[in-house]
């Protein structure tokens, strides 16, 4: 057993007190040896001694917990894909060795249970495992409990050798009946989750919301849970409202078909590196839903058919893909192809340049790797670029009426959401970068919108105009604006300058 020095802190106005001890460590604890934590509460004036004849079981209660905690160790094993040199390499470290961590942190608590439980009843859970009620005295032992629920594991460190003491700060807190229901739940959902087989949130996304509770304003915690309600429900009328959009559309004028395609290529880059890096459950579905929406896509903007004649290695069936005639017959195909064109000027030296700074200066698990993340790092910072074909073609058009404006606000509400959240949250800055990257082309989108609104006599991209929805007539003139003028206006206008 190890000797304990501990310095005893008052009571605030909570009922709080602190205590903190440092244990010395022996050889054996340095070797991935256990370390149990035996807490005894007695009732003042009550023997502790079992053999004592005014000894009462009752009056005692005895609490054990282990506290040291055996997890593997994971190590990154990322170099530089050219010298081979690691800056995380550590002599003698072996990944996914199990060895002992100790959390310097512990809360002890009373329940505070002013209840008068039936002994006809059952008692329900979660008390059922505390409460135990002795039927000679009718009466039932205090529930010490450990609350370990705020716990961090970013402040678990490793017990070795070179550690003499081992810190740890204790708090003694009177603990309510609600509270103990909700970290018991939170227990219970973990053991039904392991019987299940159902995957958890990692160590690093618990101490992020663990966090954000602890560090936040209660305001701005509440209204970024509804707003994160808002977001997915957003997220939904998105993905509801696009499928929309394409399953009605009939006609690709004004819109870049370069852009959608160049959109799978990028929500599979996400998806890819999403997979790659262990990701949250929820995102990895959120992400595939969309590659799968960016797929279903082509069919509605490409004419994509079967060849069963001339299959590839005369077993896989060909696939053949042509443009629409609405967008090949169409002025959108020539601004689409210039839009890509002035855009490949720009994304070139800025995808080379961050390529070899990758390469040179981050270190990675190995080459798909560094695709991935060089790609993904690529898309946050520039991949607002991307959306700018669509705002070239608008202007050369002078119109906005093709886009698809329910979609594109939902996302755009959900962008400033996601701003929001840059704030709240611990992300990198890179990413948080990349949550106000969207703003700037929807208020161009916006500007747009206003620079181009409707005018009753201009003609769209359908042909028609709101003062001649069945066409504008054949002798009518139209400039480069769109703007139509008819003979009998031309006529009158010439007798006024006459």
């Amino acid at each position: 057993s190890s000797g304990i020095n501990a310095e005893y802190g008052g009571a605030d106005k909570n009922g709080q007190r602190f205590y903190q001890a440092n244990i010395p460590t022996t050889p054996e604890l340095q070797n991935n040896g256990s370390l149990y934590l035996h807490l005894v509460a007695v009732r003042n004036s009550s023997p502790l001694n079992p053999h004592d004849p005014e000894y009462k079981s009752r009056d005692v209660v005895i609490c054990t917990k282990q506290w040291t905690r055996y997890k593997k160790r994971k190590v990154e094993s990322k170099t530089n894909l050219l010298t081979g040199a690691s800056s995380n390499v550590q002599e003698g470290v072996v990944d996914g060795e199990v060895i002992s961590y100790w959390h310097p942190n512990i809360t002890i608590s009373f329940l505070d249970d002013q209840r008068v439980w039936s002994t006809s009843q059952p008692i329900p859970p979660p008390f059922d495992k505390w409460i135990h009620i002795e039927e000679e005295e009718m009466q039932y032992r205090p529930v010490l409990y450990i609350n370990d629920y705020w716990e961090l594991a970013a402040d678990m460190f490793t017990v070795n050798e070179t550690i003499d003491v081992l810190p740890l700060s204790i708090t003694y807190a009177p603990i309510s009946i609600f509270y103990f229901q909700i970290y018991e739940a939170q227990k219970m959902q973990k053991d039904w989750n392991k019987m299940l087989g159902v995957g958890e949130a990692s160590e690093e996304e618990n101490d992020i919301v663990k966090r954000t509770m602890m560090e936040t304003n209660p305001v701005i915690l509440g209204v970024t849970v509804v707003v994160s309600l808002i977001h997915t429900i957003f997220e939904f009328l998105a993905f509801k409202n696009d499928i929309q959009f394409w399953k009605s559309r009939q006609s690709l004028e004004g819109l870049s078909v370069r852009s959608i395609l160049f959109n799978i290529f990028t929500q599979l880059i996400v998806v890819l590196y999403v997979l790659d890096n262990d990701t949250n459950t929820m995102v990895v579905i959120s992400v595939c839903i969309g590659l799968c929406i960016e797929f279903w896509k082509i069919t509605k903007v490409m004419d994509v058919s079967v060849d069963l004649a001339n299959p590839w290695f005369g077993i896989i069936p060909r696939i053949q893909v042509q443009d629409k005639s609405s967008y090949s017959e169409s002025p959108t195909k020539e601004y689409d192809r210039l839009a890509f064109k002035y855009l490949s000027w720009v994304l070139t030296p800025l995808l080379l340049g961050y390529a070899i700074y990758s390469l040179l200066y981050e270190e990675h698990r190995g080459w798909y790797s560094w695709t991935l993340n060089m790609c993904y790092g690529y898309l946050l910072m520039f991949g607002f670029i991307m959306m700018t074909p669509q705002l070239f073609i608008n202007y050369k058009m002078k119109s906005v009426a093709h886009l698809p404006w329910r979609m594109l606000t939902y996302k755009a509400l959900n962008t400033f959401i996601d701003d929001l959240f840059a704030f709240v949250i611990k992300m990198p800055t890179l990413y948080r970068l990349g949550c106000f990257r969207d703003d700037i082309v929807f208020f161009i989108y916006l500007y747009q919108r206003y620079k181009y609104r409707e005018d009753p006599n201009r003609v769209n991209e359908f042909g028609t105009s709101g003062a001649h929805p069945e066409g504008v007539p054949v002798e009518a003139e139209v400039d480069g604006e769109g703007t139509v003028t008819l003979p009998e206006a031309k006529a009158i206008e010439a007798k006024k300058n006459e």
